[in-house]
């Protein structure tokens, strides 16, 4: 047979199994590859076949091609050695590459392109596979359950346009290997389900906020106050709105004039001990004066001995100490139902709806269709038990509400992950976490009697507020509290009512869904 002939000692079945390997997993690399070429669409499985399995099984199948031509050439000598073959022609030890004789020189010029045509194709699929692991779409999607409620919230976030890599990862190689093999844990944990639930944070050796977050957010450019206005809504029947109008005192680092407000944090060396992993229990407190002198502040009620403070693990203060959710963020059922207010995706007339959306969200569910059964079951239900006439007239607006109500829960509770609103708190603040009140607290004093202030002016100044409890017209300084809580408004941390129990309570309280 001439294809027998020409074949010579790869015409065997490891050789053919080989071949056969080979020119399907090139084939399909070809077809996948301009798959995603023409549609721009990238999915994480294929590209983990395009750019992982396939290109290791052409591999994989060239191997086998040599593997199996050497073998059978290996037999036959030693048959025609042992004397039991005919001696056709003498087979040498080695190879002999004779490009005079036409077949021989045929299949060296098949070697030749073959070879270039493979080094051409696993490089693309190298490159591309390279590319393809910086993606979000692999770090967020190709281990869909355990990643699904980080991906979801860095979709919807602020830095929903950078990649996962230029955060966590960062440039040089020498992060980039460490990620890899981290990556490799991480795989092996997915694939034997040992991994936590929900994912512990803060993650440990995370790369530097400054060697990550400071290429776009620059400590020097910080040097004003930045305006915000707050929009709420009470949880009473006709939503009232509720407004609050700030000057965020956001200020500079010691390396501007401007050395006050916020940012002053990271601009000067301050260090802290935490008692707790969550860093939630701050006892010790170190900064660094401009003279290089170093003041203690050390927590009063709670304080830590010489021996705890020689050996504590003390952290440098930089972002992520209180922008600990810059991208990963998750919001409470009152904070997404009043910004749906502000954007008119839920229409505010609907009485009670705040309250009645914010009840049926915060309640436990085992999974996440029993969730979207009992909110689309439960907003209905109610308007035409309580408001029949509401019921009948605004049905399109309670459907389309029902419906953005059931998308806040699939954007903020996994219950696979056994992740909620609440599991992960932001440290932006101090309504729902202790955040800023973990240092500033008033109980934070050094030697010389130095407390670290828990006055609110600091950070922010309440330049007007619209409440139902303030008369139209009237100019306020400082903050107003909906009820009326004495001073309990200086005493208590806002989180510890408002986180009370891991639920998003209200300033009315949570309470049970009115009745009309």
């Amino acid at each position: 047979m001439a294809i027998r002939k020409t074949a010579g000692y790869a015409w065997n079945i490891i050789s053919l199994i080989g071949m056969i390997l080979a020119v399907t997993a090139t084939c399909a690399i070809i077809v996948f590859l301009s798959y995603e070429a023409i549609t721009g669409v990238e999915k994480p499985y294929l590209g983990l076949l395009t750019y992982f399995l396939f290109p290791g099984m052409l591999i994989f199948g060239l191997l086998l091609v040599p593997v199996g031509a050497w073998r059978v050439r290996t037999q036959r000598r030693k048959a025609i050695i042992e004397g039991m073959a005919s001696l056709e022609e003498e087979i040498p030890q080695y190879p002999r590459l004779d490009l005079n004789e036409p077949s021989r020189r045929h299949l060296f010029i098949f070697f030749i392109v073959a070879s270039i045509i493979f080094v051409l194709i696993v490089s693309i699929a190298s490159l591309k596979g390279f590319e393809f692991t910086e993606s979000t779409s692999f770090c967020g999607e190709l281990c869909h359950t355990v990643m699904e409620p980080e991906h979801t919230a860095w979709s919807n976030s602020p830095h929903a346009k950078v990649k996962c890599v230029e955060c966590h990862v960062g440039p040089g190689a020498a992060w980039y290997v460490k990620a890899k093999i981290s990556g490799m844990r991480q795989l092996f944990a997915v694939a034997f389900h040992t991994y936590p639930a929900p994912i512990e944070t803060p993650i440990e050796n995370l790369r530097p906020a400054r060697d990550t977050c400071e290429h776009c957010h620059w400590p020097e450019k910080f040097y004003s106050g930045r305006q915000k206005v707050f929009y709420h809504y009470a949880p009473n029947e006709t939503n009232m709105p509720r407004e609050i109008n700030m000057l965020i005192n956001i200020g500079g680092t010691p390396k501007t004039p401007h050395a006050k407000g916020i940012h002053w944090h990271i601009g000067t060396e301050v260090k802290y001990i935490a008692r707790d992993k969550k860093r939630f229990d701050i006892p010790y407190i170190a900064v660094m004066g401009k003279d290089g002198k170093i003041t203690e502040y050390m927590d009063t009620d709670k304080p830590l001995t010489k021996d705890e403070v020689t050996k504590g693990e003390k952290r440098l203060m930089d972002c992520t100490d209180c922008h600990n959710r810059p991208t990963h963020i998750y919001r409470s059922p009152s904070q997404e139902m009043d910004e749906n207010f502000v954007s008119g995706h839920i229409d505010q007339s609907l009485p009670f709806i705040k309250k009645v959306a914010v009840e049926l969200l915060s309640k436990p569910y085992k999974t996440s269709s029993e969730a979207m059964t009992s909110i689309s079951k439960g907003i209905p239900e109610y308007y035409e038990k309580n408001y029949p006439a509401v019921a009948k007239g605004k049905a399109a607006a309670i459907k389309k509400a029902t419906v953005e109500i059931q998308e806040i829960y699939n954007r903020n509770f996994f219950p696979a992950m056994k992740v909620s609103w609440s599991t992960y708190p932001n440290h932006i603040g101090h309504f729902y976490s202790p955040g800023c009140f973990r240092c500033h607290d008033g109980k934070h004093k050094s030697p010389e009697g130095k407390v670290i202030s828990k006055d609110c002016n600091l950070c922010h100044t309440v330049l007007d507020q619209k409440q139902e409890n303030i008369p139209a017209g009237t100019q306020v300084k400082n903050f107003v509290h909906p009820v009326d809580i004495g001073d309990e408004l200086y005493k208590t941390n806002c989180s510890d009512c408002h986180m009370a129990g891991g639920h998003d309570v209200t300033s009315e309280g949570s309470g049970t869904i009115p009745k009309h």
